[in-house]
């Protein structure tokens, strides 16, 4: 039986990962922007996002579906290899059909008609993600590996970027880099499977097998591919380029910040699957109330600081020309929350249980929701008003999972230490809204604002021994005194 992976080295190597996530927007984003305008990024993010509804189409559920049963399997490598076999040929097949469709949509549908070099530059992530086989990684809990190979590719896509880029008609060579940064290191993990499974065909394959529950994952996919791209790729046919640009802005700063989050869920899925295959209930408690403590003391002071210094964070990021995305920004933010505890919630509990039928009818309810405030909004709002749909939809899919896990959740709720976490938000914003008075540039207001606010908020975390942060620093008080041994 091969050795369990240490959650705290995973854990590490995923915040490495979204580390790397985050600092490379934070690099090429504020050039890019000023470079493209409104206008190209606007351009770019709506064919990223139509990209997605054919990328879900060819994944057909097989991403999510796929840690779950290489993490059952991962002690047995015959069947280990011929569950992967078995899934990559299904994605194999779906991708072909899916390219199939969007050939067909760049023929007839005239709003495509315009870019459809920018379209075909971005669907290149519907093979990359085919071939990558990611899943089968993020199964075994390979997050290493998973790292360092993202963090090569994102410095070679972030060369790219400042040499390739430099007038507003290079928005098809952004979508390119963006998509290289993002899948092409997937290529590396079609070569490498053959470290963890056999490459020759072994027989015995069973597809039918996988067809319900792959359905069942891909009719979630499309729920959440629905209303997380909804926003823009409705914006992009009831507004303009720009107002997709504004909104694209706002998704950015908040898309790093989700990632934060949700690392920790991101580690926890493949070991929560093993502990329901194994039986062991206590285990997958335990780091379920863990994952919802850390979301509530991360979630919160990124959401709160940034509805606070919105204008300062698009102004450093963006540039004076997106003065339109700091009000949808300030609406999105809360979604940051929202999105951290359902994805302890659904991916982290529901899914390996085996009730992943909850996670789709609370993705259903969020799409119905987003497309209903949309249809209203934009109009007349434009991005504030997708924005405000997103909101909404995030808040119902919280709902609508918690509902259903209301009896084994609720006990942990209620141990979360809300009062703490309240007062030390407070205390953080007496603490730092004054430097938006100082008139100086936004990225000092930023640096300034941010250490006292973050400092602030830790330090009264840290006084009232608020366990995570004990946990926190114990940690790191443990590795400080291995190294001086060494």
């Amino acid at each position: 039986m091969p050795k369990q992976k240490s959650i705290k080295k995973n854990f590490i190597m995923n915040a490495i990962l979204t580390m790397s996530q985050f600092i490379f927007p934070l690099i090429t984003f504020p050039y890019v922007s000023r470079i493209l305008l409104p206008v190209g990024t606007g351009k770019v993010s709506f064919a990223t996002s139509l990209i997605s509804y054919f990328t879900m189409f060819a994944q057909l559920g097989i991403p999510t579906y796929g840690i779950r049963r290489c993490a059952q399997a991962r002690d047995d490598k015959m069947e280990l290899t011929r569950v992967t076999h078995e899934l990559f040929f299904i994605n194999l097949i779906m991708s072909g059909v899916a390219y199939a469709i969007l050939f067909l949509a760049l023929a007839f549908v005239p709003r495509l008609q315009g870019d459809r070099t920018l379209y075909l530059v971005v669907s290149l992530n519907i093979i990359f993600t085919c071939v990558g086989i990611d899943w089968l990684y993020q199964g075994l809990e390979e997050y290493t590996y998973i790292t360092v190979r993202s963090i090569i590719f994102k410095a070679i896509a972030l060369v790219a970027m400042f040499a390739f880029i430099h007038q507003k008609s290079d928005y098809v060579v952004y979508g390119g880099i963006s998509i290289f940064a993002a899948s092409a290191s997937n290529v590396l993990n079609f070569i490498n499977a053959r470290k963890h499974i056999y490459i020759h065909p072994v027989g015995g394959y069973r597809l039918k097998r996988h067809l319900k529950p792959v359905l069942v994952f891909f009719a979630m996919s499309i729920a959440t591919t629905v209303y997380t791209n909804l926003d823009t790729v409705m914006l992009g046919f009831m507004k303009t380029d720009t107002d997709v640009g504004y909104y694209n802005a706002a998704v950015k700063i908040k898309g790093i910040l989700v990632s934060i989050v949700t690392s920790l869920g991101a580690v926890l899925l493949p070991r929560a699957s093993y502990y329901v295959e194994q039986g062991d209930f206590s285990n997958l408690r335990r780091i379920s109330k863990k994952a919802l403590n850390f979301v509530l003391v991360i979630a919160c002071p990124l959401a709160l600081y940034f509805i606070l210094f919105a204008k300062e964070g698009i102004r450093f990021l963006s540039g004076p020309a997106y003065g339109g995305a700091v009000l949808p920004m300030q609406w999105i933010q809360p979604t940051i929350i929202f999105i951290g505890l359902t994805n302890i919630l659904g991916m982290q509990i529901l899914v390996p249980l085996g009730k992943e039928k909850y996670v789709l009818y609370s993705e259903i309810a969020g799409a119905i929701t987003d497309f209903t405030i949309n249809w209203f909004l934009i109009p007349r709002l434009a991005s504030t008003g997708a924005s405000i749909g997103t909101l909404a939809a995030e808040f119902v899919v919280l709902v609508v999972q918690y509902h259903v896990l209301r009896k084994e959740v609720t006990p942990i709720f209620r141990k979360l230490p809300y009062g703490k976490v309240l007062a030390a938000l407070v205390l953080a914003s007496l603490a730092s809204l004054w430097t938006k008075r100082m008139g100086v540039h936004a990225f000092i207001i930023l640096v300034i604002s941010a250490i006292l606010f973050m400092g602030i908020y830790a330090l009264f975390l840290v006084i009232t021994k608020e366990p995570m942060m004990q946990e926190i620093i114990a940690t790191l008080s443990n590795k400080l005194k291995r190294s001086r041994l060494n």
